[in-house]
């Protein structure tokens, strides 16, 4: 009997044993994942951030380093051609000594770069606040009924949004031209205000919002303009950042709209002289790339929390 019950102690110790085994192996294996898939992070963190972290260091170099560190890479022929490389780039980090010559010609010297800043953000905040304004109605009116025609002008947004600026690049020239806005901020303005993009991801928000709870408003005299100032704006706030942060770096990095549709230079915003960089201003656009890059990040850092909310919403409840 006492050998009898020394062998069952004996087996059940023997399973707990590999049942400890196999329960430590899982962990041991979700450690080594976790690490790998931190590792794999990082590194792409690393290196996506690695233009900017050498753009902002590269605006406190003085103009003769920069050139003698990346002007084999903007050189030009006497025919506007560019050179073939035969030197090897010198990538710096650390500049051998802080300079802000950059800085001051941009700021205080040449007054050009602000106004085209400025440019910036008077082509931009309007299309981002209207863009949104008619997104919420429109989504709202999305949302709310349904029917053939709905499905129609939806599914014709869809095929808008999917298609690149430059297809619809020409018939916006051509319409701004018949209107009598071309080369103006109207040109801009226009198009980008009825993009349908903030109405497909809007949209798709109210739709979530469940149908009990407008029922309920609508038991208690709630109407249509109530409903949707009281119930589908605040719950959808978070959509709403999402989207104005999207459509803020959107339009905030703009190049083909105002090349085509505003032949004035004067008006064109400080994405376009980015996109010009000469052998003459290597120095000076490393410093406007990182002011230029200010109002992006401090909007993202400020609009987080509402960006990821936004992504997670889940019908009324944050999940």
């Amino acid at each position: 009997m006492g050998k009898t019950k020394s062998a069952g102690l004996s087996a059940r110790r023997t399973e707990g044993r590999r049942r400890s085994g196999r329960v430590t192996g899982k962990k041991v294996w979700a450690a080594f994942k976790l690490s790998l898939a931190t590792a794999l992070a990082a590194f792409f963190a690393v290196l996506f951030l690695t233009p900017i972290v050498l753009t902002i260091t590269n605006s406190f170099m003085s103009a003769s380093e920069i050139s003698a560190n990346y002007g084999s890479v903007f050189a030009t022929t006497d025919t506007g051609g560019k050179v073939y490389i035969s030197e090897k780039v010198n990538l710096k980090f650390i500049p051998d000594m802080v300079s802000f010559s950059q800085y001051i010609t941009v700021l205080l010297k040449s007054p050009d770069y602000l106004l085209k800043f400025w440019n910036s953000v008077i082509l931009v905040v309007p299309i981002v606040f209207f863009q949104l304004l008619v997104a919420s109605l429109a989504s709202y009116g999305f949302a709310r009924y349904n029917g053939k025609l709905r499905q129609i002008v939806f599914f014709a947004y869809i095929i808008l949004m999917l298609m690149p600026y430059q297809v619809t690049l020409v018939p916006n020239y051509l319409v701004s031209e018949w209107l009598g806005i071309l080369d103006t901020y109207w040109a801009i303005w226009l198009p980008g205000i009825f993009s349908p993009f903030a109405v497909f991801l809007l949209t798709k928000f109210m739709k979530r919002i469940p149908t009990s709870m407008i029922e309920a408003a609508q038991i208690d005299g709630a109407g249509e303009w109530q409903i949707f100032r009281r119930i589908c704006m605040p719950l959808c706030k978070g959509a709403l950042c999402s989207a104005a942060i999207l459509v803020f770096i959107d339009y905030w990095n703009m190049v083909e709209q105002p090349l085509i549709l505003l032949r004035d230079e004067e008006t064109h915003p400080l994405s376009v002289f980015l996109s010009k960089i000469n052998s003459g201003e290597i120095g000076l656009a490393f410093a406007v790339a990182t002011i230029y890059m200010v109002p992006s990040l401090l909007i993202f850092l400020y609009g987080e929390e509402y960006l990821v909310d936004g992504i997670t919403y889940q019908g009324g409840i944050k999940g």
